[in-house]
């Protein structure tokens, strides 16, 4: 179903990617009087009807765009500081389902069916999903165990740098596992494990190494998990 995988994208791109944190912090507090809730709304269904490229998925495009307002207002009124993990994990769920009803109503299927041709799309995809979305989905999960010197940022590391580590190296990962180098995957683990929980055991802060501990294999398992999907679905295009 390729049609998904871009409208998988969009979303991503609606999401993740072209929503800024400040815009995410003023929906919560204004809820449904502020006007980046309308922006992003309007932005999700503009980016469906854009990777869709077909004039007669526009009326879809439309219902993407107010069943995500819906989903969203749900979300933002319902949710507090203690669920907001659950919410967060309930909300991409839902979005998800809808996307795929769109495509089943849109292709007139009763039964999901297999991908069509066009491995762009599904790489490109898979590559996004990689970045930003995955970032904030494990800060999200792990947040529960952050450690007080990671909440008081007192481990003395760049702005951002374990961000961006994470994200090159499930990048990484992914390229391995689509060029068949299982092995060099091996040897990446290893060589973060060298530099990142070396500096971990001389600082003699446990919570910490383990917070870390988890973010990265989560990271890297959801990095081969995605490697070997799309490897999957490359085949049988």
């Amino acid at each position: 179903m390729i049609l998904f995988v871009k409208l998988l994208l969009a979303h991503l791109l609606g999401d993740f990617i072209w929503q800024p944190g400040t815009w995410v912090a003023h929906k919560e507090t204004k809820k449904h009087k502020s006007i980046y809730l309308y922006i992003h709304i309007l932005l999700h269904g503009v980016l469906a009807a854009i990777l869709a490229g077909e004039i007669r998925f526009i009326p879809y495009a439309v219902l993407i765009s107010v069943t995500h307002g819906i989903i969203d207002l749900i979300k933002l009124n319902f949710q507090k500081k203690k669920n907001k993990r659950t919410w967060f994990v309930v909300d991409q769920i839902a979005h998800i389902l809808v996307l795929i009803g769109i495509v089943l109503l849109y292709e007139n299927k009763s039964l999901p069916y297999f991908w069509q041709d066009n491995l762009f799309w599904i790489f490109v995809t898979g590559i996004l999903l990689l970045t930003k979305p995955t970032s904030i989905f494990i800060k999200t999960i792990i947040s529960i165990w952050a450690p007080e010197s990671k909440i008081n940022n007192q481990d003395n590391s760049l702005v951002a740098a374990g961000n961006y580590i994470g994200i090159l190296e499930r990048l990484f990962v992914f390229g391995f596992i689509l060029t068949n180098h299982f092995e060099a995957i091996g040897f990446l683990l290893a060589a973060k494990s060298i530099f990142r929980f070396g500096d971990l055991k001389e600082a003699k802060d446990r919570k910490l190494t383990e917070y870390v501990l988890i973010g990265t294999l989560i990271s890297f398992g959801i990095a081969i998990l995605a490697g070997l999907l799309v490897q999957m679905l490359l085949q049988l295009s």
